[in-house]
């Protein structure tokens, strides 16, 4: 497996051996010692399944209390997941990373507690899996406007599908201090 640091602290790309016959092919999604290794917290305690069209953009979301650490990964389709750093007193605060999760490149990310998250589908539809190191707790939950132009995040998309609930997020700038993570 070979696993590769992004700009983001603690924001890690992980690409399992895929092992390929006429059959098709077989890789480790997980597996608790191998992941261990790269500081990756061994209590993941709920899987979430998300199926979406071209064009959905899903986030930007975090949990205020019982952040959640995500391990996240496209099992059918693609997307371009995005992670913002809105760690209040980060020096990375405000700053993104992107990357293509596909069925094709089997590419995984982890995503520590502390980030906001989301993702735009790019094909026709998507399958997006993800651990996650907390349970949901929706009086916890809280957003960032997906185009909010002080991120400058290019998302491949003209006509976005969203939740209603996303549409009315705020920008960055806007989002009260307390209403951020440590």
């Amino acid at each position: 497996m070979q696993v590769t640091k992004t700009n983001l602290e603690g924001v890690l790309i992980f690409e399992p051996k895929v092992f390929r016959d006429a059959r098709g092919h077989f890789f480790e999604t997980f597996q608790l010692e191998r992941y261990k290794e790269y500081g990756i917290p061994e209590k993941f305690v709920q899987d979430n399944l998300s199926y979406s069209i071209k064009n959905v953009v899903r986030g930007l979301h975090y949990q205020l209390e019982k952040p959640q650490g995500k391990l996240v990964h496209v099992s059918k389709g693609c997307v371009l997941d995005v992670v913002v750093d809105i760690r209040k007193h980060s020096k990375t605060f405000g700053q993104t990373f992107c990357l293509e999760l596909s069925d094709e490149n089997h590419k995984q990310l982890y995503i520590p507690p502390g980030f906001a998250h989301g993702y735009c589908t790019l094909s026709d539809t998507a399958t997006f899996i993800y651990k996650c190191t907390d349970y949901y707790h929706p009086p916890a939950e809280r957003g960032i406007i997906w185009n909010d132009p002080d991120l400058n995040i290019k998302w491949p998309v003209h006509h976005a599908v969203l939740s209603p609930k996303d549409m009315e997020y705020k920008r960055l700038k806007d989002v009260p201090r307390e209403d951020l993570p440590l």
